[in-house]
């Protein structure tokens, strides 16, 4: 059986940078030292808005912990 993976889509110009993102789910989240906003790991800009990255299974959790927390709702696993 192959390994799942999981996109997980950072809406970041919305981001303020609250850092709760990066507490949960520090191997998918960082925050940018320039703008305080969180930088998804691996991210790849998907037009003007969305970074996207894939994830493993064993990062799901952690990345949908970040997501329930933010108060933004800007984070889709």
């Amino acid at each position: 059986m192959g390994v799942k993976k999981i996109t997980i889509c950072h809406k970041r110009n919305d981001c303020i940078g609250c850092g709760s993102c990066v507490l949960l789910s520090p191997h998918c989240f960082v925050m940018n030292r320039d703008d305080g906003k969180a930088d998804l790991v691996d991210g790849v800009w998907k037009g003007k808005e969305f970074v996207v990255a894939k994830a493993d299974e064993e990062r799901f959790l952690e990345s949908k912990h970040a997501a329930d927390a933010c108060p933004m709702g800007i984070i889709r696993v």
